[in-house]
């Protein structure tokens, strides 16, 4: 099968990097698109993927509307050059181009549509299959909307598809029982962040502060790090991140995808942001499984006041890898998912719809 995954940010790189080598070992014929996003095409680049670039992307909201129309326009005559039958991602331009041309497409979307309100208006409707967290399933109601019981950081942080590596923190002085943090701080730059406060520069500051007493810090970001910090940015290669993510004692920052990552690695992840409240799987992280805690802007204070909660358990790892047990056994595999779902397309849709126990074999 001809197959066209177009990535749309870094963090889809690793949702689909597994699925690519596994289905290129199959047989199937693997085509990948990206805007010029330096991040994204960085780390194709580390994993050996082959990519065909097509546009680049606007931070303000006309620049994106003219340019979808450019993008869509560059996707179609892709998929009518290649013969792609199946397109795949997170992307509106997929959507698009499935009723342009023969292909097909299915649509990840772990996002609630309160929260994404323009992706969902303008990608949902035209997707061939919307598949999502089961966590969402309460607003995906059609036979075309398939829910699974994971999350997008599953596809490659699952023990099945991740080990960490104890040699990557060797290599920036540290060994697994130090005690350091990874701080992210997001750029809000997307349509949906419109309107959205992450940390303040004084709140960096202080955080910054809280946990110099604590241990070593490490920072990433999404922009150009800011001169107050640059003695903590985080330098080792993009690829690397998990395992530091895996030992640190915690994460803390303003990014959705990060906090989850670090939540799902059994890392106590704290973040602030106005999204707080309002994504379901974050939500799941904090509410059912406890890995995650959420604060708004306006609760700073509480959110240093529960680090230093947090610091005072000095069994604090031991104690979130239970945890990460307990939401491991609700989960699957999402790659094993997604290689049987599309390698045996579309037989693997009627089969999952009658068979109760379908996701069973990728616990």
């Amino acid at each position: 099968m001809n197959l066209l995954i177009d990535i749309c940010h870094p963090a889809h790189v690793h949702l689909f990097r597994n699925f690519i080598k596994i289905m290129k070992e199959r047989g199937h014929n693997i085509y990948i698109t990206v805007k010029d996003i330096p991040s994204a095409k960085a780390l194709l680049k580390i994993y050996g993927i082959r990519y065909i670039e097509y546009g680049k992307k606007s931070d303000s909201i006309i620049g994106k509307t003219l340019r979808q129309l450019q993008y869509d326009n560059s996707i179609k005559n892709i998929v009518n050059e290649l013969g792609i039958e199946l397109g795949i991602g997170t992307s509106i331009t997929i959507a698009h181009v499935s009723k342009l041309t023969k292909m097909k497409s299915l649509v990840f979307d772990d996002d609630d549509s309160s929260v994404e309100p323009l992706f969902t208006k303008f990608a949902h409707p035209f997707a061939d299959y919307l598949i999502s967290p089961d966590v969402l399933k309460y607003e995906r109601t059609k036979p075309s909307h398939i829910c699974y019981p994971g999350f997008h950081e599953l596809a490659y942080l699952h023990p099945k598809r991740f080990t960490p590596d104890e040699k990557v923190i060797e290599s920036i002085g540290l060994n697994k029982n130090d005690r350091y943090f990874i701080l992210r701080f997001n750029a809000f730059k997307a349509h949906h962040d419109i309107g959205v406060k992450g940390l303040s520069m004084d709140q960096k500051r202080k955080l910054v502060e809280t946990l110099s007493e604590y241990g070593k810090i490490y920072i990433t970001t999404e922009d150009k790090i800011d001169h107050d910090f640059e003695k903590y940015q985080l330098k080792s290669k993009p690829d690397e991140i998990f395992s530091l993510l895996y030992y640190a004692t915690l994460f803390v920052g303003d990014s959705q995808t990060m906090t989850n990552e670090a939540a799902v690695l059994g890392t106590p992840s704290l973040r602030l942001n106005s999204f707080v409240g309002k994504i379901s799987y974050l939500e799941q992280q904090e509410k059912k499984y406890k890995l995650a805690f959420g604060f708004r802007p306006t609760e700073f204070n509480e959110m240093i006041a529960k680090i230093r909660e947090l610091l005072d358990n000095h069994n604090i790892k031991e104690d979130w890898q239970k945890k990460r047990k307990i939401m491991l056994n609700d989960k699957i595999d999402v790659t094993g998912f997604l290689v049987e779902l599309i390698d045996s397309y579309p037989d693997s849709l009627k089969y999952m719809n009658n068979n109760a126990d379908y996701f069973e074999k990728f616990r």
